[in-house]
């Protein structure tokens, strides 16, 4: 997941696009540096500009990054998106690239990730998890991973992960059932960790020497 942006892009700094935040702000509300968000920066116009120049990052962008084709629909990249355009505008804007990789961040609070977690689940946003949504993201990831499982194990994976998390047995899980079960099955969260975001400057090394933010600066 993500892992098709740890490519190497090298760009040289344009002027402020359409949605931009200056790195310090983003730096001051995410657990990246500023120098981490110059890079992300560099990283964001090359994506935002895959299909069409404008600066933002467009649907078919996002596919195209995630799946290297931008005709492959997804639910998990569709959910992945969804959360990504926190406005709600159908584009994801530089700040909002920011902010939501900074849940995949190895200093993010675990609370944070739990959370998205569960918004990745919550397909119709109803504030709970239904058997159906949970079902339907499962054959979402197991087609992401290219995993072929017959239809009676996967209805068996389904099962026990219901029985387990629905606690309250009410027919759905809600946040305070989803945090239960992540802390007995940390594993589930082991997607919303990417590493390299730990140090943008060190995956991204070309980035430094095109970054405007001097080491005093950080």
């Amino acid at each position: 997941m993500l892992l098709a942006f740890k490519g190497c892009f090298c760009l040289k700094r344009s002027k402020q696009t359409r949605g931009y935040e200056e790195p310090t702000v983003l730096a001051a509300e995410t657990p990246f540096t500023v120098s981490e968000v110059e890079a992300l920066h560099e990283l964001y116009k090359k994506l935002s500009n895959l299909i069409i120049n404008d600066g933002l990052i467009h649907k078919e962008e996002f596919q195209l990054a995630l799946f290297r084709n931008r005709n492959r629909r997804n639910l998990f990249a569709d959910r992945i998106f969804d959360l990504f355009d926190i406005k709600r505008n159908g584009v994801i804007e530089f700040g909002e690239f920011v902010r939501s990789l900074g849940i995949f961040h190895p200093n993010a609070p675990v609370e944070d990730k739990i959370e998205f977690a569960f918004k990745l689940y919550d397909l119709r946003q109803t504030g709970c998890i239904e058997r159906d949504e949970l079902k339907e993201m499962v054959l979402a990831l197991l087609h992401e991973s290219e995993l072929v499982l017959s239809d009676d194990v996967i209805e068996m994976i389904v099962d026990k992960t219901w029985k387990d998390a629905d606690t309250k047995g009410d027919g759905k899980i809600d946040l305070e059932e989803w945090k239960e079960f992540v802390s007995k099955n940390p594993s589930l969260l082991k997607n919303m960790t990417l590493p390299y975001l730990k140090d943008i400057t060190m995956a991204f090394p070309s980035f430094v020497l095109s970054s405007e933010v001097e080491d005093s600066e950080v």
